[in-house]
């Protein structure tokens, strides 16, 4: 949503000047219409000083699930024929959420002061994405607004599901290289200087995985300040520059690339572009403006950036069957559903079959994510008990063989 200054005159020919906050300037046009005022001239408004909210820095983004709630029950409850800001109200009052329950609050406020709902909830972008808050304008304009909820209720249900299935099945795998981190740790510190000790009290040549146990040790124990200090800054520069947009640009490329995990992220984005786009068609938005949209709803930098790239090439004339090609991200299959798609002029239905494909394709793979991550973490198990096998061991059996030569 962006902010517009007008210029208008009333019903008495009376110049009327103002701003309002909207998806362009087109809606500001109808806005104006509604309240019986001309609109001479529509530009956007001229950029404020930002004043520091010292709460908004501290407020975290919405879950999820309350967003789903939330839409179902504006589902019901404007599918009832309950006024919109007896909606709101009384959600505000049931809301266990404190954040949810002041956001609802002020809605309630805009709402009496004559704002539009998709208006108001720009004001709020912590809890509603800008794809929610366009729906819900085009939802106003064409009257189908408990429609608009039912379809953002659905979207975020879905999303909410994959996220779900990609937490459970990268469960097991965090929690197994944890538990080979801290096995690590404590036999750096702990186990090994005790060998260390015994070893040196025999003078005795030490092979190569001893030594190589021994150092390692040795760093742990005399140097674990600096290492923690290291993990730290390590960790704290890699969320710097990830928050950076080169950083994130860069990332989310190699997310997309990794191995094993990197097509999953791939489809599920994908998932993500296919079904929020048919979502904004099927509402009625312009294409661009859909793409747009969708750009950000992926939540992945290099995907935005090919979205935006296509955006930027229909707007020039090009079909959306070329410019999908173009990309390079979608299969052959999701192209023939684009194609279809433009000439029966279903584009909609089409991307929401190719949402599904992704989703199924999605759910196969993190099925079959643990099958596949087990060999490599069971191979590194194996490869951490052979050096210590070797590092332990075969010092101890040397030795051994002395005493009994002596």
């Amino acid at each position: 949503m962006s902010r517009f200054s007008y210029q208008a005159r009333n019903p008495q020919g009376q110049e009327v000047r103002g701003e309002l906050e909207a998806v362009n300037q087109a809606a500001v046009a109808d806005s104006l219409l509604r309240r019986s005022l001309v609109p001479v001239k529509i530009e956007p408004a001229a950029e404020k000083a930002a004043s520091f909210d010292f709460k908004a820095l501290f407020e975290k983004a919405i879950e999820l699930d309350e967003m789903v709630i939330f839409s179902r029950q504006m589902f019901a409850l404007t599918k009832a024929g309950v006024p919109l800001l007896a909606a709101i109200s009384g959600l505000a009052e049931a809301s266990h959420s404190a954040q949810m329950k002041r956001t609802l609050e002020d809605l309630g406020e805009q709402l009496e002061s004559g704002r539009t709902l998709s208006t108001s909830m720009a004001a709020h972008p912590k809890v509603f994405s800008r794809m929610y808050v366009s729906m819900v304008h085009v939802g106003e304009n064409t009257g189908q607004l408990e429609e608009t909820f039912f379809q953002l209720a659905q979207y975020l249900e879905k999303e909410q599901e994959t996220r779900r299935r990609i937490k459970a099945a990268i469960r097991y795998p965090i929690f197994v290289i944890i538990a080979i981190t801290i096995a690590l740790v404590v036999l750096n510190i702990m186990v090994i200087p005790k060998f260390a000790e015994m070893f040196a009290q025999f003078n005795a040549e030490l092979p190569w995985s001893t030594r190589f146990l021994i150092g390692m040790s040795d760093m742990f124990v005399n140097y674990w300040p600096l290492m923690l200090v290291g993990v730290v800054l390590l960790i704290f520069g890699s969320r710097y520059y990830v928050s950076t947009e080169p950083g994130r640009l860069r990332w989310d490329r190699v997310k997309l690339r990794l191995p094993i995990i990197g097509s999953i992220i791939s489809r599920s984005t994908l998932e993500r572009y296919s079904r929020s786009f048919s979502i904004m068609l099927k509402a009625g938005v312009p294409i661009n403006q859909a793409l747009t949209l969708v750009a950000s709803a992926v939540d992945n930098a290099h995907m935005s950036e090919r979205v935006a790239e296509m955006r930027r090439e229909i707007e020039r004339g090009e079909s959306l069957l070329r410019t999908s090609r173009r990309s390079e991200l979608f299969t052959p299959l999701v192209l023939q559903m684009v194609a279809v798609g433009e000439e029966t002029g279903r584009i909609d239905e089409l991307l929401l079959e190719a949402a599904d494909y992704y989703e199924r394709e999605v759910d196969f793979d993190l099925k079959s994510l643990t099958a596949r991550i087990e060999p490599i973490l069971i191979t590194v198990v194996a490869v951490m008990v052979l050096i210590l096998a070797l590092g332990i061991f075969t010092p101890m059996w040397d030795m051994m063989r002395a005493v009994r030569g002596g």
